[in-house]
């Protein structure tokens, strides 16, 4: 079952699809009321699911007549791959942002899913357990950076 931010994400990027992926405008009071959650609940979703990571952009303005605009950052793969080695990634990276990153890959189509597993396993803590924990996510960002650089 999923829960309720998947859920409410699934929501915003099927109002994605069926505007062919242009700038879509909601407003965060009327979507909570929608989904009967906090808007709060919904500017987690804002922030964790449709951030620049994930190629999108948020625009917001509050008050009565507030409205929140989300668009799909169209960029080269080359020119994202880029963005995601300089901006994302950096010197380190936890196992959770490099599979959230692992995911934008699949999502568009850099890598398959096959290939998503085998990236997700190798940046694993259990393939990486030999090496001391607090050297684990540096050690994980340069693998990650040179998986990418073989795709461009």
């Amino acid at each position: 079952m999923s829960n309720l931010s998947d859920i409410i994400e699934g929501f915003i990027k099927e109002l994605m699809d069926a505007n062919n992926n242009k700038v879509i405008e909601i407003q965060r009071n009327i979507l909570a009321q929608q989904f009967d959650c906090s808007p709060s609940q919904i500017n987690y979703v804002l922030t964790t699911r449709f951030n620049n990571d994930r190629g999108y952009t948020v625009e917001s303005r509050r008050g009565g007549g507030g409205y929140i605009r989300i668009f799909k950052v169209r960029s080269s793969i080359e020119d994202e791959l880029k963005r995601i080695l300089n901006e994302s990634i950096g010197d380190s990276i936890t196992l959770n942002k490099a599979i959230d990153l692992i995911n934008v890959l699949l999502e568009r189509e850099v890598i398959s899913h096959n290939e998503k597993i085998i990236m997700q396993s190798t940046l694993s803590d259990r393939a990486l357990n030999i090496v001391v924990y607090e050297d684990r996510n540096k050690l994980r960002a340069d693998i990650l950076k040179e998986m990418i650089l073989v795709t461009i």
